[in-house]
Order: C-alpha cells, then sequence, then structure tokens
C-alpha cells in the first residue's frame, strides 16, 4: 500500500506542477478528495486564507507548498481508511505487487557507481555520463505479468533518470522487451537472477534504446535493496 499512495502522490503533484493554472489544479484536488480549505489548511499548519489564495492564483505554488499540500490530503484520507486512495489506485494496486523498492537519491550516482553497488557487470557498449537520481525494484514476472506499457510512468518515480532493476529473471529478454515498447525508458537496466547467461536479444535491445544493461552478481535481492537504499539516505 504505501508504494501505491507515494505513486499517487507523485501523480497529483505532478498534476497540479505541471498545470497551466495551478490553482485550479489545488482545487481539483483538494474537491476530489472531499476535504475542505479549513481541513487541508489545518493539516498543513497555515490559515485558510491562505491556502485560498494559492487557489485563486493569487499566491503561485513553489515545490515545497506542493508537497505539504499533497501530504495532507493524504494524511486527511489515511484518517478516513483511504477511501480516495483506494479509488484512485484504480490499476495501480494490480501491479503494485510487483514493486519490491522505490526511492529517490539525496545524491545521484554516476553509473560506475551504481554499477559497483549492485555488484554488477556491464553487458554491453553504451556509455552514459549523466547522472543517475533515483531506482526502481521490481519483481520480473509481476511486472511483466500485470503491468501495461503506460504502467511503467508509475514505476519512473520523480524522474526517468533511474535505473529499473529486475529481479527473479531468468534470461532478460522478456524485461528488455518490456522496456522496449515502454513509452518511457529508464537510463538504467539491472538484470539480477539469470541461472544461465544473458539472452544474447535483451543485449541487441538494450543496445538499441542506448541503455545500459547491467548484470548483477549480488546473492540476493535483499543485498541490492539494502546498499541502494542506504545511498538514498545518506
Amino acid at each position: 500500500m504505501r508504494y501505491v499512495i507515494e505513486l499517487i502522490a507523485r501523480r497529483v503533484a505532478g498534476d497540479i506542477t505541471l498545470s497551466n493554472d495551478p490553482g485550479a489544479a489545488l482545487r481539483k484536488w483538494r474537491e476530489i478528495f472531499g476535504v475542505s480549505q479549513s481541513e487541508v489548511a489545518k493539516a498543513m499548519g497555515i490559515a485558510p486564507s491562505v491556502l485560498s489564495d494559492y487557489e485563486k492564483g493569487k499566491r503561485s505554488p513553489g515545490v515545497k507548498f506542493v508537497k505539504r499540500f499533497v501530504e495532507a490530503l493524504i494524511k486527511i484520507d489515511e484518517g478516513r481508511g483511504h477511501p480516495v486512495i483506494k479509488k484512485l489506485a484504480g490499476g495501480i494496486l494490480s501491479f503494485s505487487q510487483a514493486i519490491i523498492d522505490m526511492r529517490e537519491f539525496t545524491k545521484p550516482l554516476s553509473i560506475d557507481e551504481l554499477v559497483y553497488l549492485v555488484n554488477g557487470v556491464v553487458l554491453n557498449s553504451v556509455v552514459m555520463e549523466r547522472p543517475i537520481y533515483g531506482y526502481t525494484i521490481v519483481d520480473s514476472l509481476a511486472a511483466i505479468t500485470t503491468m501495461s506499457g503506460y504502467d511503467f510512468w508509475y514505476l519512473m518515480g520523480l524522474t526517468s533518470e533511474r535505473a529499473i532493476v529486475f529481479t527473479n529473471v531468468e534470461r532478460g529478454r522478456s524485461p528488455m522487451i518490456a522496456i522496449r515498447v515502454a513509452p518511457i525508458k529508464p537510463a538504467v537496466v539491472i538484470l539480477h537472477g539469470p541461472k544461465r547467461s544473458v539472452d544474447p536479444l535483451a543485449i541487441v535491445l538494450a543496445d538499441r534504446e542506448h541503455i545500459p544493461l547491467v548484470l548483477s552478481l549480488a546473492s540476493y535481492v535483499d543485498e541490492i535493496v539494502e546498499k541502494l537504499r542506504r545511498h538514498s539516505i545518506e
């Protein structure tokens, strides 16, 4: 449930931030969650008149304000038993079981640092110098059987400049086919679990998408989670 809430929070925050009328978007989401200005303002620790000014467009919300606003909506909904979250989740709930961990890095990683943390080996020749700002670890079988191509938007978290770690992988073909047809691509793909060699087609697809493909030699998924999570909070 925690991942579902995080995904919905990002969706709401993104909708407000990217809206041509942020004030109207704030009001829309407040009404969707069925809460008054007074309730949200109290949860945010501000005066109702301040929130009113934002909704009327008299003030422009920054990232921190939007974050507090969304957190307030979710906190109020949580106190009511998550009725709106459950309604908004819809198809997200069907694949949330595939997500093992998903976080943003406090400090971005280089590809070399990431490979070191996952005890990995780069399988193709794609050179990537841009920083990696987060990661998502998914169970490949659960992801492939429950997710559509557009569901990958949710796996991207706050940015597509992230690594997606596919665990429970047999040879790597299916994860790379899924990446191939997805409308948004990760910066790096990491495979964990092949009992035999990685399928050559997976490497070919990674090359065509210009995505570094890494094979993690970590003994257990928990090792990857622990090391990446540790870096995300440093």
